[in-house]
């Protein structure tokens, strides 16, 4: 508190006694004593008695009244002596008012502010602050407040402030109501918050001087956040760019606004792991308002955070274009750039305005034809309208000229394909206007050129084989994902049908999968007992999906249909090829009809197929009423890559995968269609009678008492080998989540190194199979060579036929194959953990 002024608190808060009162009960007592004196001998003794027994009473409660604390003599002794020292020293000015601004308690500090040195100079909080309008205004606020017992802060500006001490004082007023015994009061502070505006006032200079530095630095400055916005860019950087700042508040700019094609994709490619702070030099161009180019360097700082999301970029830029600072003509630096020039397997030359070859690199060479010199662009391709008007539209400096597939000069029949990007143009330069790369085509255009059908097959094949595990490991990520969604989620809330519908697409994909793999011979299939009507319930919300808008779908299924024996994913994928032909032959418009149905032995011939041998069939039928199919194309509908939709819109194995899955689950499928009026696709499943053993283990299943809900928990040390990232992560969290205590390894050599630090404590390895260096079974065998009673869990794209002929015979191990579940995943490491 200051102490230039001798001030103390004032309180009124204690109402004192009345000496009215104290007249009255005198008076009182007086006037018995004189009554006494008339009344008789007789009597006066026995009234004396009773009044000194009264007083006594009194005399007596008072006391006890007292101890226990029901009367106390003084307001004062009853104050809490601690509460009121800590508000008479507080710093801030405090003040109690009763009715219209009565005043009943004020604190030194108030006192100090308001420069009374006693209660007749004290002024209420509504007179101390006077000032300008808004100071009024404020002052109306808080009064309002007061009066209708509610709470508000509001900050006034003074000039000059409380007792002169400053030119001008920022004070924070607060009002709140109080509840006391004898009524409400109202509970002031004022705070004097000068010192702190001023500090205020004094960071934001200074955050302005580090932004006017910033902005008018002699090197650009921009920062790009993980969708491409740009968040910040300097006057220096703009001028550079012809770009007004003010567009910033309209809508801002995006990477796309400032940089070529090339110079986007090239800053948003960086990725890092969660944690990690990148830090890129590259040299790129950035796109001026006009379009035309400029060659830059970047210092491209990213930092990314736990989540492995990119923050907002710091990003230095350096005008790399003839002239500027920042250009580098440095003959180290041109050494290293025609190594890399004429090493690169890319042919890469520069061009000028008409087209003419100015500087090219060995690979560029390489793409003339024999014996022939290049002296232009047009030398090397074949004659080609489109060239000209790329080299046009690349001259006036377009960056965004689409890449070109042309014939190369010559009889060989070679083809590349071509990228032009613009060059800003330099006085003293020598007229390079274009950089052309170009990439040699030629095997891939004679292999789409020349594949025929059995080609395509292979193809086929070896593509499904050679991309199963990754696509699986895809699956498994998706798969994981959306069930750690779903069960943050309820059913009710709006997301929930579009996660589910996540999930049950990934297993349509992995299905597709398994379906591709069978090309490749590296899938088994796996038949169930099924209920086909079970079958399209599930697929109803799917296949409304598929057949779009436009088309109506109506499924009518049969009564007590019986059980098929079939491959689940293959069936599902069989319907859903048949409804999207369905919906690509109604492009106007129709109705899908999927029917299902028992047809017994004894009413085959009513469906008037020769080839149908007589049995029991549960009947499926998928009737369109599009287009229909030309007779001639009948016979042709189910060979593979037949297909007569346009180039890109189908590959001819839809139809051809329907009667592979058909066949091989022992079914027939025909086909009936009649052009204009639609067609009907009728597939017969056997009909699936269970064998004895079959019989005895569903009756033993339906007696055997019904468990409660699985318990999924457990407790080991799992060594979990992934070399996916993603999938690794997603299983280790979900088996952390059951209790375990995981070891990542990504490799197998890794996952040796973990063993052995461990001594071979590990309860369970559960591994991938498919690993670069060491694979799951060469694993196994190191493991079982330290320790034989290693339990393994091997998890695999491939079935488990595929690689078991690896392993040395009679070697016991579990499987799981992926995409799985967490369910699959913690029961399969349960069962194994025993």
């Amino acid at each position: 508190m200051s102490g230039t002024t001798a001030t103390t608190t004032i309180d009124r808060s204690d109402k004192p006694g009345h000496i009215g009162v104290i007249l009255l009960v005198a008076g009182l007592l007086v006037g018995a004593a004189i009554a006494l004196g008339f009344i008789a001998n007789e009597w006066a003794q026995p009234l004396i008695l009773g009044l000194l027994a009264i007083l006594s009473v009194v005399g007596v409660f008072g006391l006890f009244a007292f101890a226990i604390g029901l009367i106390q003599f003084s307001g004062r002794a009853a104050r809490n002596d601690l509460t009121k020292t800590v508000v008479d020293s507080a710093d801030e000015g405090i003040v109690v008012t009763e009715g219209e601004n009565e005043i009943v308690y004020a604190n030194e500090a108030y006192l100090a502010l308001a420069g009374a040195t006693g209660a007749n100079d004290l002024k209420p909080v509504g007179r101390l602050l006077t000032g300008r309008a808004d100071v009024s205004e404020a002052i109306y606020r808080l009064a309002a407040a007061a009066r209708e017992n509610r709470r508000l802060v509001e900050e006034v500006r003074l000039e000059p402030s409380l007792n002169g001490r400053s030119e001008v004082g920022w004070y924070r007023v607060r009002v709140a109501p109080v509840r006391r015994e004898t009524g409400n009061a109202t509970l002031w502070s004022v705070s004097d918050i000068t010192p702190e505006r001023e500090r205020q006032e004094n960071a934001f200079q200074e955050l302005q001087h580090a932004i006017d530095y910033l902005d008018h630095a002699p090197a650009g400055f921009i920062s790009i956040d993980a969708d491409g916005e740009v968040s910040y860019l300097n006057a220096t950087l703009s001028s550079w760019l012809d770009f007004d700042l003010a567009r910033f508040g309209s809508g801002g700019l995006h990477l796309d606004d400032i940089c070529t094609p090339a110079a986007a994709a090239l800053i948003q490619a960086i990725r890092g792991q969660p944690g990690d702070v990148r830090v890129e030099v590259l040299d790129v161009d950035l796109k001026r308002r006009n379009g035309n180019p400029l060659p830059v360097r970047l210092h491209h700082q990213v930092a990314f955070g736990q989540d492995g999301r990119a923050g907002s970029s710091r990003t230095l830029v350096l005008n790399r274009a003839p002239g500027e600072a920042g250009a580098d003509g440095g003959s180290d630096a041109e050494v290293r750039f025609a190594r890399f020039f004429h090493s690169t397997p890319m042919a890469i030359a520069t061009i000028d305005r008409t087209g003419a070859i100015l500087r090219s690199n060995a690979a560029f060479a390489r793409l003339a034809p024999a014996d022939k010199q290049l002296h232009t662009i047009h030398d090397l391709v074949a004659p080609d309208a489109g060239l000209e008007r790329a080299i046009a539209e690349v001259v006036e400096g377009s960056a965004g000229v689409s890449p070109l597939d042309l014939a190369l000069a010559g009889e060989d029949g070679r083809s590349a394909k071509l990228y032009l990007t613009p060059v800003a143009a330099s006085e003293d330069g020598d007229g390079e206007r274009a950089i052309v790369y170009a990439l040699e085509t030629t095997a891939e255009r004679k292999l789409r050129d020349n594949m025929d059908q059995a080609g395509k097959m292979q193809a086929v094949g070896q593509l499904a084989g050679g991309i199963a595990h990754d696509f699986n490991n895809v699956l498994q990520v998706i798969i994981n994902a959306s069930e750690f969604l779903l069960a943050s989620h309820r059913p009710t809330d709006p997301s929930f049908p579009d996660i589910m519908q996540i999930k049950q697409n990934a297993y349509r994909a992995a299905a597709l999968v398994r379906q591709l793999l069978a090309f490749s011979r590296r899938q088994t299939l796996r038949p169930q007992v099924l209920e086909l009507g079970e079958v399209l319930s599930d697929l109803s919300l799917m296949l409304k999906r598929v057949v779009a808008d436009k088309v109506t779908l109506d499924v009518r299924q049969g009564r007590d249909l019986w059980p098929v024996k079939a491959d689940l994913g293959q069936l599902e994928q069989v319907i859903v090829n048949l409804a999207v032909n369905a919906r690509d032959a109604m492009p106007d418009g129709g109705k899908l009809t999927v029917r299902t149905r028992n047809l017994a032995r004894e009413d085959c011939a009513s469906v008037h197929h020769a080839a149908l041998p007589a049995d029991d069939y549960v009947l499926l039928e998928v009737e369109d009423t599009g287009t229909g199919i030309p007779q001639e194309h009948i016979d042709k509908i189910f060979e593979p890559f037949f297909t007569t939709k346009e180039v890109g819109k189908g590959t001819g194995l839809g139809l051809s995968m329907v009667y592979g899955i058909v066949k091989q689950t022992g079914g027939y499928v025909f086909v009936d269609s009649t052009i204009g009026k639609g067609t009907a696709f009728q597939i017969f499943l056997p009909r699936h009678v269970p064998s004895q053993e079959e019989i005895a283990a569903e009756a033993a299943a339906k007696e055997a008492p019904k468990k409660l809900a699985a318990d999924h928990t457990g407790a080991g040390v799992i060594l979990l080998v992934e070399d996916e990232d993603a999938v690794r992560a997603l299983n280790a969290r979900m088996l952390v989540s059951r209790g375990y205590t995981v070891h990542e390894a990504a490799s197998g050599v890794e996952a040796l190194d973990i063993f052995l630090k461990n001594d071979g404590q590990i309860d369970l390895v559960v591994s991938d199979v498919v690993m670069p260096e060491m694979d799951g079974p060469t694993l196994l065998g190191e493991l079982r060579q330290r320790n034989p009673n290693t339990k393994v869990v091997f998890v695999s794209g491939y079935a488990e036929e595929a690689f078991r002929k690896n392993l040395p015979e009679g070697e016991g191990f579990h499987f799981l194959p992926k995409p799985f579940t967490m369910k699959q995943l913690v029961e399969t490491v349960k069962a194994a953990m025993g």
